[in-house]
């Protein structure tokens, strides 16, 4: 794995521990609080983002950084996980198909459309530094049929998330300095030809670094190790994971 990773708000180095400001906000403490003890960046998420403060808001404020007073690198998770926490569990929530999903939050009466390309429109537009793929997350308990059905439909959504991110980088001339990285998702359960699958897959298709996608825990709540290291054995060790 690479020491260090050059993104447009600054360098940081590898591996890194992200505090989680899910809505914009690490909560209990202000980007200064965050300066000061050293933290190179942060994760956010698009999925809340979009709902609250919402899409309208960030973008009239001038992105994350700027409403945030950050300025050193967002990472911003696509909604996959929270895709599956919600739809998964809680059926009448959306529904999860191969265009994307659509979804009505808890106590909310609006509808929301999320896609592979929505997802990256709204985190380039945030300003992230690192815009990650939609998935499909499944759990490692999952059927094997369900893994199959994820993997083949997170490429899918891969293939047009790099698409879309081209697109819209070219549109908006981003040079090498200013363009942001995009991440892919491997994923495959516990299955770990499904696993060397998604990998193979995305590789082909090709990104600046990849993650591990789906539940980490065992049904007794065991961090899966064995696969985690695994999964990292499949990204050649110049791409983070």
């Amino acid at each position: 794995m690479p020491n260090e990773l050059d993104l447009p708000h600054g360098r940081i180095s590898l591996p890194l521990f992200l505090p989680d400001g899910t809505q914009g906000v690490v909560r209990s403490v202000d980007a200064a609080d965050l300066e000061r003890v050293q933290i190179q960046a942060v994760q956010m998420n698009a999925y809340h983002l979009m709902q609250k403060p919402g899409s309208s808001t960030i973008q009239a404020l001038g992105g994350l950084h700027r409403m945030t007073g950050w300025t050193r690198p967002i990472f911003t998770d696509s909604g996959g996980f929270q895709l599956y926490s919600l739809l998964r569990q809680n059926v009448k929530s959306g529904a999860i198909s191969d265009k994307g999903a659509v979804f009505r939050p808890e106590g909310s009466d609006r509808k929301f459309n999320l896609t592979p390309e929505k997802s990256v429109q709204l985190q380039m537009a945030y300003g992230a530094d690192m815009v990650i793929c939609l998935d499909d997350c499944t759990h490692v308990d999952d059927p094997l049929a369900e893994q199959e059905k994820s993997v083949r439909r997170t490429v899918a959504w891969a293939q047009r998330c790099r698409r879309e991110f081209d697109r819209l980088a070219a549109e908006k001339g981003l040079g090498q300095g200013a363009r942001p990285s995009l991440m892919a998702v491997v994923q495959g359960g516990a299955s770990r030809d499904l696993r060397r699958q998604c990998a193979e897959e995305l590789l082909e298709i090709g990104f600046d670094a990849y993650g591990y996608g789906g539940w980490p825990l065992d049904g007794d709540g065991r961090l899966l190790t064995d696969l985690l290291a695994y999964t990292r054995e499949l990204i050649p060790a110049q791409f983070p994971l």
